[in-house]
């Protein structure tokens, strides 16, 4: 029963891997780096956002949180479809970042600011 089972995944995934559905292991795509990133920020209790455009190492405010871009990256073959932003927030009024890491335009929930005024996500890589 287990080699039927087996033999089954293992036949689905072929099929897909030749229809083009899923990455094939062993191809990884080409990321370029970017000269800076289009962020969006959120202010939940106004109702109000505003679009953000850093350069590589600049920062800018939101409310009172510091939003530092630190670098953007883009597949090759997909330059306007998709962003890696690396993001670092430090709220102004206390001494601990919250949140520094890698934010994805095309999965915003995947790796998100968690703060209960602010939301803020990519848009898109800045390329010319």
């Amino acid at each position: 029963m287990r080699q039927i089972v087996f033999a089954s995944a293992v036949a689905m995934l072929a099929t897909a891997a030749t229809a083009q559905d899923i990455a094939i292991p062993g191809q990884p795509e080409r990321v370029l780096s970017a000269d800076g990133a289009v962020l969006r920020g959120l202010d939940k209790v106004a109702g109000t956002s505003r679009d953000i455009r850093l350069m590589n190492g600049q920062s800018d405010m939101i409310g009172h949180l510091q939003v530092t871009l630190t670098e953007c990256r883009y597949p090759e073959d997909n330059p306007a479809g998709e962003a890696y932003a690396w993001i670092e927030v430090q709220d102004t009024r206390a001494t601990t970042a919250l949140f520094a890491g890698w934010m994805i335009a095309s999965s915003p929930a995947l790796s998100a600011l968690d703060h209960a005024r602010y939301d803020l996500w990519v848009l898109s890589c800045i390329t010319s």
